[in-house]
């Protein structure tokens, strides 16, 4: 078995749209637009890939100008692509506005993500790796749910380590269970808010109530740095200070960071630490994706 990481989830084209005041209703409001690859399983595999971890992006997108330009960019990237092209749907696409102080709102369309089915995972790819890393997203649509959970399954039946990043609290309608489901996964990654949403609380030492389910819980905290509740205990670094220009994509910077150093071996503040520092760069530039992905 290799060091290589699986990724599944969704690519898209981000639209950002950046507005210095506020949205007028029915009318004009200025703002700077850019248009990159996006997409929270895509964003993760960029980040996997700009730490020099061997990556390999398991997506369905559609058979269009904006899947190839994926394809092409996050190979120019280093990740290994591993894309279903569908047919009879388009490229996911999100529009995300981003304010003065560079909190992003997002209106997502999964396009062919949504159809994700559990033959998009090949099953020579788990023989290759070590870990399977999956986008909540996948979970909070019916359509791609069941693809998702199967491919949570075949890893674990061949043996790899499994972490999900819920996502979105506000998409999680059914916490027992979206929580329930994920029985035996090794490591879950919310932020407050979905941590508020599944264990009812937004204290960090909250996720121990859910130890019964998942091996490990890593919680996002934005300006207050992030924690890793286990079994031994609760251990919590500072973030790292920065000027938020756009925080899309946070949370999957810090994810990637935390991957790297978890599968690598590193003590666990050090994993926190990792993720801190890629989140801080992420929310330094405009877009999701590192640097390199858009050289």
């Amino acid at each position: 078995m290799s060091n290589m990481i699986i990724v599944v989830g969704d690519t898209a084209m981000d639209v950002v749209a950046r507005h210095a005041g506020p949205i007028v209703h029915g009318g004009d409001s200025r703002a700077r637009i850019s248009v990159t690859t996006g997409g929270a399983g895509a964003n993760t595999a960029a980040w996997l890939a700009f730490c020099g971890a061997s990556t390999v992006l398991v997506a369905r997108v559609g058979d269009d100008v904006a899947g190839r330009q994926a394809l092409e960019e996050l190979t120019t990237a280093g990740v290994r692509c591993a894309f279903s092209f569908d047919t009879e749907a388009s490229t996911g696409c999100v529009v995300v506005l981003v304010d003065g102080h560079g909190q992003r709102s997002m209106l997502p369309d999964r396009g062919a993500g949504k159809r994700l089915a559990p033959g998009d995972l090949d099953p020579d790819l788990l023989a290759e790796a070590r870990h399977l890393h999956l986008s909540g997203y996948v979970l909070l649509d019916d359509s791609s749910r069941d693809a998702g959970l199967a491919m949570l399954a075949a890893a674990r039946e061949a043996g790899l380590t499994t972490s999900v990043d819920p996502q979105s609290a506000g998409l999680i309608t059914d916490p027992a269970g979206f929580v329930a489901a994920l029985a035996g996964v090794d490591l879950l990654l919310p932020n407050l808010d979905e941590l508020a949403v599944l264990t009812g609380s937004r204290d960090p030492a909250g996720a121990a109530g859910l130890l019964d389910t998942f091996g490990a819980v890593a919680v996002t905290m934005g300006p207050a740095g992030a924690s890793w509740v286990d079994r031994s205990g609760m251990t919590s670094v500072p973030a790292v200070p920065s000027s938020c220009v756009d925080s899309t994509g946070a949370g999957d910077a810090f994810d990637a960071g935390l991957l790297t150093a978890w599968l690598g071996g590193a003590p666990v503040a050090e994993r926190l630490e990792a993720g801190v520092r890629l989140g801080a760069l992420a929310v330094g530039q405009v877009g999701a994706q590192p640097p390199v992905s858009r050289r």
